[in-house]
């Protein structure tokens, strides 16, 4: 029985191991609400792509018009 007990510690370690090198994201915390549980990526950034997305979308459209 104490083997299995080993075993069971000795998978745990490993996983989360592996996972912890494997860049998871790996939170012990419990449940989280709210704000701060939100765990995309910087707000900045996604501002910074979503306004260089409708300059690239209306590219297409102007070389269309130009044709």
């Amino acid at each position: 029985m104490w083997k299995l007990l080993i075993a069971f510690i000795l998978f745990a370690a490993v996983g989360l191991f592996v996972l912890k090198k494997a860049g998871g994201d790996i939170d012990m915390g419990g449940e989280k609400h709210g704000v701060e549980a939100s765990s995309h990526a910087d707000p900045a950034a996604s501002a910074a792509s979503a306004a260089a997305t409708p300059a690239s979308a209306a590219a297409p459209a102007a070389s269309a018009a130009s044709s």
